[in-house]
């Protein structure tokens, strides 16, 4: 098969950490393709994720690098040996494909952690919410671009609605609840849609209001992923021209622990509701 020309970010995690794994290992990409009978050539488009690899494969060069860690292995074949298309890809070639991979790494997350500063969280944002939100770009985007990216919001919410749904853990800033991205109207039915949300079992929302002392964190907006293992975690932050997937073990664990900081610094889930229920007295 050709090599993918534009391979996810979840195979490009995959081939990212079979690399990982070859390195620790102390073997050169074209030792590790000896091993495979095949060349250096094909071992790097595997290590990209711009070429695939069974799980037979997979785990042959797993016993080679001498990997004892079964859970990862288990966990990297399923992410190999995934063939399902998910509901993203109906917005392949209408939407950029960050737009795509943050709804992969959500849909397979073991968990999601999400603190945000100055919007509300996609996953609880209303349908006039988001639209304000993007309508906000600069030129400003045509209804062609606009309703897809709004659309594609919308069914993020998937991940806490389904019938075996992910935990999903909001930190959001008094700012966020704060700022009217709308009109009053569009302000007081996104702060009862945070609340409604909140009465799911598995949805926390913590506030963290603008009186609290010794807060420094306006600028950890992220979300964290939860893998099938905690190898397989992820963080997604904001970057200059997107936004940037992390995954290096040393940069999970800072971020770890920023957002149990953060979380600290909030409010109790209780508290917080009666908090959001006195701001939406006051829009």
């Amino acid at each position: 098969m050709p090599p993918r020309r534009q391979p996810t970010a979840r195979q490009e995690r995959l081939g990212t950490e079979l690399r990982k794994l070859r390195e620790a290992a102390g073997m050169t990409a074209r030792e590790a393709a000896g091993l495979l009978g095949t060349n250096p050539i094909q071992m790097s488009q595997m290590e990209s994720g711009r070429a695939g690899i069974s799980e037979e494969r997979l785990r042959r060069l797993a016993s080679h690098y001498a990997c004892a860690d079964g859970q990862l292995i288990d966990a990297l074949a399923a992410m190999a040996t995934e063939r399902g298309r998910g509901w993203w890809e109906e917005y392949r070639g209408v939407l950029p494909p960050a737009f795509l991979d943050l709804a992969e790494l959500e849909h397979h997350a073991t968990f999601l952690r999400d603190l945000n500063i100055v919007h509300v969280p996609g996953i609880l944002q209303t349908e006039s919410y988001a639209r304000a939100v993007f309508s906000y770009n600069v030129p400003e985007l045509p209804a062609s671009e606009l309703e897809p990216r709004v659309a594609h919001r919308m069914r993020r919410r998937v991940v806490v609605g389904r019938e075996s749904p992910t935990e999903f853990e909001a930190v959001i800033h008094e700012a966020a609840l704060r700022i009217r991205v709308g009109d009053r109207l569009i302000a007081r039915d996104q702060l009862k849609h945070v609340l409604d949300e909140s009465e799911r079992p598995n949805v926390t929302v913590r506030v963290i209001p603008f009186d609290v002392d010794w807060f420094s964190g306006a600028s950890s907006s992220m979300i964290h992923a939860g893998g099938a293992v905690p190898q397989l975690d992820t963080v997604v932050r904001d970057a200059p021209h997107g936004t940037a997937h992390l995954d290096a073990q040393s940069q999970i664990a800072r971020l770890r622990v920023l957002f149990r900081k953060v979380e600290e610094a909030s409010l109790s889930p209780a508290k917080s509701r009666d908090f959001i229920y006195c701001l939406m007295r006051e829009v």
